[in-house]
């Protein structure tokens, strides 16, 4: 049995990074054995962690549809099965007053212990000690790192730790090295402080469980890749994260990690980027949604590395062939991840642009259908009818899957500093000619016109031989699949 795969996701670029592991997983880039995933952060309606939450359940409701009883053999596409424990605050048992002072009983330590008190006056301004914490840690990992050091390992044993943590256990089994993967930035707030603390108690948990030694244990830390300025008169609602203080934050991260945490990982990726991205100022909640970034993908591939390669002492290096430019040739075991990503892309594309508009307009005929759509409905058939409400219901999963995916791979592209060149992605809202959808297409001329037309793939599908595990809305999209792999 394969690596299982845990990831804990911190603060809202933690949630982007597995934004971008969940349409990796749609690509069939990791293996059947399911990815779990627990998201932390106090700021609960952080508008990153909320897209990445929407795009999970779209996949998921998707992939139950493709990986269930009529999952065909040998299709990667959709494999990957996600269970999500949802989102953690370290504020769960505190709802209403979420001041620093308020979190440690300040007014309490200051009457029975005045010497601890004027410690933490001089560790805290007065306006960090009064600052309500509902929206993150507005870029002070001192204060993140004082509220995450209050988890304690009894609290571990409480959901969502303690079944997670469970299940890491239950995956030890057999002779399993379960994977563990802490991700989020180390120049914010709520990652900095985060990851090295979680990953401490984390360590400490498995040793005190037995199993230290059967958990892989990983650290994705994310350098600085975006930046933004406060614009005048702008409502910073208190202290606010500054990206003056990026490079500053980052350093002392580092900083820690060589000297007091080196020891807590097994395995450890950085990524950054040179130029920074400029994104909206935002002091959290629902306007902190920082469009996808080509950053998270290399995260979501690190995952992968992390999940399929047993990497002994190695030093792991990546780079760009050029500054500016990123081509498919830039990405690690780049031939095997374009041709994932292109499949996918290709069914999405096909499925809105042309598929899913003539379904929708034979609905109220379903007697009447194409020649390509019958092997896969059948309108004498009350389970198979192409007006049935559960036929209607995938087809729905299905366009919401198709949007998302393809809206995420546009944001990726649409990076003011750098010029990504994998899809030709203005053409995702359009009925242009699918062969020129991908940048740098290796395929040679005839392979293209084979291969890129509509008609032709529409054939193949008519072809297609009706059996019950390949009809309906799932069967017809696991051949269009199929029949677009190049």
């Amino acid at each position: 049995m394969s690596s299982k795969l845990f990831v804990i996701c911190i603060g809202g670029s933690g949630a982007k990074c597995f934004e971008a592991i969940t349409q990796l997983a749609a690509a069939g880039l990791y293996n059947e054995q399911s990815i779990e995933v627990l998201f932390v952060d106090p700021d609960e309606a952080n508008g990153s962690m909320e897209r990445a939450r929407r795009s999970l359940n779209t996949y998921q409701q998707c992939q139950r549809l493709m990986g269930g009883e009529q999952r065909q053999a040998n299709v990667s596409w959709m494999q990957t099965p996600i269970k999500s424990y949802d989102l953690w605050s370290p504020f769960a048992d505190q709802p209403f007053n979420r001041e620093l002072s308020s979190f440690f009983q300040y007014n309490s330590i200051k009457n029975d212990s005045p010497s601890l008190a004027n410690i933490f006056d001089v560790l805290y301004s007065p306006e960090e000690r009064v600052q309500q914490l509902d929206e993150g840690f507005r870029g002070r990992p001192s204060i993140g790192a004082a509220v995450m050091s209050q988890i304690n390992l009894d609290q571990l044993d409480k959901a969502p730790w303690g079944s997670i943590i469970q299940e890491i256990k239950n995956a030890t089994g057999g002779g399993n090295n379960p994977r563990v993967l802490l991700c989020g930035s180390i120049f914010g707030g709520t990652g900095a402080s985060g990851i090295p603390t979680i990953a401490r108690l984390l360590s400490n948990k498995f040793e005190k469980e037995g199993i230290r030694k059967s958990v892989r244990l990983g650290g994705l830390f994310l350098l600085p890749y975006f930046s933004f300025t406060v614009p005048p008169g702008a409502n910073t609602n208190g202290i606010y994260a500054s990206a003056d203080q990026f490079l500053l934050n980052t350093e002392a991260a580092l900083r820690y990690y060589v000297t007091q945490a080196s020891s807590l990982f097994d395995t450890v990726y950085l990524l950054g980027n040179e130029d920074t991205t400029k994104v909206d100022f935002s002091v959290g909640k629902k306007t902190q949604s920082n469009r996808p970034h080509f950053i998270e993908l290399y995260a979501a591939l690190a995952a992968r590395d992390f999940l399929l390669q047993d990497r002994q002492d190695a030093l792991m290096l990546v780079a760009r062939a050029s500054g500016g430019v990123l081509n498919w040739d830039d990405l690690p075991d780049g031939a095997v991840v374009r041709r994932g990503l292109v499949n996918a892309a290709r069914t999405a594309y096909l499925w809105l642009s042309d598929i899913q508009g003539e379904l929708e307009a034979i609905r109220t005929s379903p007697g009447n259908l194409p020649p390509w759509a019958k092997p896969f409905y059948d309108a004498k058939d009350p389970v198979f009818r192409l007006d049935a409400d559960s036929q209607q219901n995938e087809i729905k999963i299905i366009n919401s899957w198709s949007a998302d995916y393809l809206r995420w791979l546009r944001d990726v592209h649409q990076c003011d500093t750098d010029q990504v060149r994998f899809f030709n992605h203005q053409m995702f809202s359009t009925k242009e000619k699918l062969s020129e959808l991908v940048i740098d297409d290796p395929r040679d001329p005839k392979s293209k016109q084979r291969q890129d037309g509509i008609p032709w793939i529409k054939e193949e599908l008519r072809r297609q031989k009706s059996t019950d595990n390949r009809r309906g809305g799932v069967g017809l999209a696991t051949s269009l699949y199929l029949n677009t792999n190049i």
